[in-house]
């Protein structure tokens, strides 16, 4: 999830403070050796790009920096935008499509961003009626979608009315629409055939905003011992909760399990978790579950799994599996990390160049990707590890995963580095997509490549391309995404749990600034931009701390031949005779299942 501090000027209420990430003290001090701060190699964080290493070429290109710090702020070019658009604040109020694509709709205001930065996104299907699903925590809406031009507002959730003095958090006090320590955490909703009923698996974890160590503006985790110590004492689910849904409301939820990934715990199902402070880093995004047996998600089961570099960040998370054959009782099978990110595997983190750098997100930020589930005979699943690379995984035994190889990426520091992986080209082709996302603005950080990989070989899976870089539609007044204002860079293709089967050969990505970008991926030799849908940069009902972050999710039913996308001023329902004719009225079948 996207670190974006800056909201925090207007949203004290929303329990975010205002912590710029850039704003570190020039040396660590020695912090106390129960903190749990990785310090194998000291202080060695980037230093800030020399202004004339960087920026607009004469042939009309950007040139990245090679290594930047931690930070989201602003970092003006000649040439940029605060050039080309001063009357908007140095963001292109402009929107672009190019190559068959239409907007089929367009939904703007407060009502269709309950966040501006980051939203998850569910369908479900009820009583010949869907309903999309978009939150972050506290702040969610409920959609009805079956008319995808005349969309309407179900339900709206917030936090809103709870208001706490600056430096509390306000998801530990009771509110209006949630109780203390509850939320909507990052969710899957799948069928379960046995239940008859949709069940959602949602993931309860540890904010990740340097914010919560509840200090001075620029004391980091490095700089504050005394704050993570506080921050690892506060109560509050760590782990998931499973339940059923009989509607689309949060009154047709019924809680059927609450459980910790806490692996010191005796008992993970012990009903006291949301009051006791527990170790670890909690469930991470979306977890992988198909409806039937196998539970697969992101965490850090204890507090020595947290050998990571980035400021704002206690965990280096791993992988666990579940039995979920009773969504009731879920029953813990087996953990996997790679050597060093676990405290006391110093020697093995010291091998990796970003150790020290005090920027690099290392370890995992989403669950495995499966190309298929275990369930049906998937052997294999891919680990996106940050700064740590990826892997090839054997989980043929949820049990006993074991890593099959490796792959060490590029250097791409600041941003994030290997979260997503698109494996829906992988039976047909045998390539997987891997990539990062970017965090700063007007590009002062390297550029974040979608690299294409050869796993036909699981044992030896090698870098054989990258997608190219989006380039801006004919009549642009700029030549370089670069100029255009905001983050530039991919996020992620969606999410598997979007209803219908990936269209082959197409990967839809969300891309910030250049809005969604639609890759033909046929020819593996020769990929290609077939389609762009760029929404405005710039809109005065977006506050200025948020104006960066734009198109930051996109979810597909491939069903219904819609690509949703996701932005800081509202939603947009897009079609393309690349996915197919569009569905725009009530689905044919209902959503049953996902991934299979």
């Amino acid at each position: 999830m996207r670190n974006r501090l800056r909201r925090a000027v207007a949203t004290s209420s929303a329990g975010v403070f205002l912590l710029a990430m850039g704003a570190q003290a020039t040396s660590a001090q020695a912090a106390p050796a129960d903190s749990h701060i990785p310090s194998a190699c000291g202080d060695r964080r980037p230093q800030e790009a020399d202004p004339g290493s960087y920026g607009m070429q004469l042939d009309g290109s950007f040139r990245h920096p090679g290594l930047t710090p931690a930070g989201e702020e602003r970092h003006s070019f000649p040439g940029g935008a605060r050039d080309l658009f001063p009357a908007t604040k140095g963001y292109d109020p402009r929107s672009y499509t190019e190559g068959p694509v239409k907007v089929e709709a367009a939904y703007r205001g407060p009502d269709f961003t309950p966040d501006y930065f980051h939203t998850w996104q569910n369908v479900v299907d009820f009583g010949g009626r869907r309903y999309l699903f978009q939150y972050d925590r506290s702040e969610a809406r409920v959609y009805d979608v079956t008319d995808v031009r005349k969309v309407t507002i179900v339900e709206r959730l917030s936090r809103s009315d709870v208001d706490v003095p600056y430096g509390e958090n306000p998801e530990l006090r009771d509110g209006k629409d949630w109780k203390a320590h509850d939320y909507w955490g990052a969710s899957t909703i799948q069928w379960n055939a046995r239940l008859k009923a949709y069940v959602m698996v949602q993931s309860f974890e540890q904010k990740r905003q340097v914010g919560e160590l509840g200090d001075a503006p620029g004391r980091t985790k490095f700089e504050n011992p005394e704050g993570v110590a506080r921050l690892r004492a506060t109560p509050g689910l760590k782990g998931f909760k499973v339940y059923r849904l009989d509607g689309p409301r949060k009154k047709d939820w019924k809680l059927l399990s609450t459980v910790t990934t806490d692996s010191t715990v005796a008992n993970p199902l012990d009903s006291r978790p949301e009051s006791t402070p527990q170790q670890g880093s909690g469930s991470l995004d979306v977890p992988y579950y198909i409806g039937e047996k196998y539970l697969f998600l992101a965490a850090a089961p204890r507090d020595d799994w947290g050998n990571t570099e980035v400021p704002t960040y206690l965990y280096s998370a791993g992988y666990q599996a579940w039995d979920l054959s009773d969504p009731a009782k879920p029953r813990k099978l087996g953990e996997w990390h790679r050597p060093g990110q676990v405290r006391g595997e110093e020697a093995e983190y010291r091998k990796d160049p970003r150790c020290g750098n005090r920027t690099s997100w290392m370890g995992a930020r989403m669950p495995l990707f499966f190309p298929k589930p275990v369930e049906h005979g998937g052997k294999i699943a891919f680990a996106a590890l940050g700064g740590f690379g990826l892997s090839v995984l054997d989980v043929s035994d949820p049990a006993n995963m074991k890593e099959i190889s490796h792959l060490s990426l590029p250097m791409s520091v600041g941003g994030t580095e290997a979260d997503n992986v698109d494996v829906s080209q992988y039976e047909r082709t045998g390539m997987i997509y891997v990539s990062g996302y970017p965090l700063g603005e007007d590009c002062y950080e390297p550029y974040k490549d979608v690299f294409q990989v050869d796993v036909r070989d699981p044992a030896r899976p090698r870098v054989v391309g990258a997608l190219p870089r989006p380039k801006p539609p004919a009549g642009a007044k700029f030549t370089d995404y670069c100029q255009r204002g905001g983050s530039f860079g991919p996020k992620r293709t969606g999410y598997y749990t979007s209803p219908g089967d990936p269209r082959q050969g197409l990967l839809p990505y969300a891309f910030y600034n250049a809005g969604v970008q639609f890759y033909d991926v046929r020819d593996v030799r020769r990929p290609r931009v077939a389609a762009q849908f760029v929404p405005p940069g710039y809109s005065p009902a977006v506050p200025d701390y948020a104006l960066g972050n734009q198109t930051h999710g996109i979810y597909v039913e491939w069903d219904r031949k819609i690509v949703w996308v996701f932005t800081n001023d509202g939603v947009y329902a897009l079609s393309s005779r690349l996915l197919g004719r569009p569905n725009l009225e009530a689905p044919r079948t209902p959503f049953r299942n996902s991934a299979l």
